[in-house]
């Protein structure tokens, strides 16, 4: 998700803040309460825990809240698609301007395994959104300002799913939804993996990892369907449009590869692709320049890594 000079920058610049509050990442982890001796006894993930409350604070908050930005846009996206509403309002404050969201309403789903499973991404987003938000506390960022109706659009366009002056609606139909949940899965996998080599802390490592599992179970669920409804050259096209956008390397697949069925995405190690930040802007903000807003985002993300990479 991060490459080293957002994430040097980020842990620079935080030094001057107010830094996290060990106690709070305690209580996110459903430990508060649990004395140090008593934490190191329960898992591997609850002693890391424990030596960051015994060893001060660290700078990741820049690191944490890009994260939030994205959890915010799968969040609102699921949570409309299912329930025909956003998250909480008091799940959408903090620093920075807080945006309204654009477009979005139920989706009129016909198979009922794939509204389950949209139920259920829904459920996992928003709890990302709750638990990223719990740990960052007081420096948590706020929502931005999020657009799913005219990137959508833009994004299909781009893609050659529709002609110029038409529109793509992702909640019109069981179809668009699933054509535009595979827009934001795949690049959700390829970002926390972008960051595991990058966090030095065990601590938000694991963290990390547990957030890379869940987006990876959300990616295959949607290949997976996406295959059963016959849309594998749909996703190709969407793969070669986020692709045209990232930079030179290939760091995408569809759900045809080599003319074979490609339900996971690897490199020739079998391993997951990772993206940088600023290659993830680069596809949520729909340009391939160094720029600080549009697409999903047309005011940007809140906090301070915010700037996509120039591969234009």
């Amino acid at each position: 998700m991060f490459d080293r000079r957002f994430l040097k920058d980020a842990i620079e610049r935080s030094t001057t803040t107010n830094h996290l509050d060990r106690r709070r990442f305690l209580a996110a982890a459903g430990l508060t309460g649990v004395s140090v001796g008593a934490a190191t006894l329960m898992s591997p993930m609850a002693t890391a825990l424990a030596e960051e409350a015994a060893g001060g604070a660290i700078s990741d908050e820049a690191v944490l809240n890009f994260a939030l930005n994205l959890e915010y846009l799968e969040a609102e996206f699921y949570l409309h698609a299912t329930r025909g509403i956003g998250l909480n309002p008091n799940a959408t404050t903090g620093v920075g301007d807080r945006g309204r969201v654009i477009g979005g309403r139920k989706v009129p789903f016909v198979t009922t395994a794939v509204r389950d499973y949209a139920q259920e991404i829904a459920f996992d987003e928003q709890n990302h959104v709750y638990f990223l938000r719990s740990v960052l506390g007081s420096v948590k960022v706020a929502r931005p300002t999020i657009d799913l109706k005219e990137a959508f659009t833009a994004a299909a366009l781009a893609a050659g799913l529709i002609q110029p002056g038409e529109t793509f609606d992702a909640f019109e139909s069981e179809t668009n939804f699933l054509l535009a949940a595979y827009i934001f899965e795949d690049v959700g996998v390829t970002a926390y993996k972008g960051a595991a080599p990058l966090l030095v802390n065990k601590t938000y490592l694991e963290a990390a990892a547990g957030l890379l599992a869940v987006e990876a179970y959300h990616a295959s669920n949607i290949r997976t369907v996406m295959v059963a409804q016959g849309l594998q050259a749909q996703s190709v096209a969407i793969s070669d449009a986020r692709d045209s956008l990232d930079g030179p390397e290939d760091k995408d697949q569809g759900l045809v590869f080599n003319g074979k069925p490609n339900i996971v995405p690897t490199d020739t190690n079998g391993l997951a692709f990772s993206r940088t930040a600023g290659e993830v802007l680069n596809i949520v903000y729909l340009n391939a320049a160094s720029v600080t807003s549009g697409g999903f985002f047309p005011d940007g993300v809140n906090g301070e890594i915010n700037t996509s990479d120039p591969n234009d």
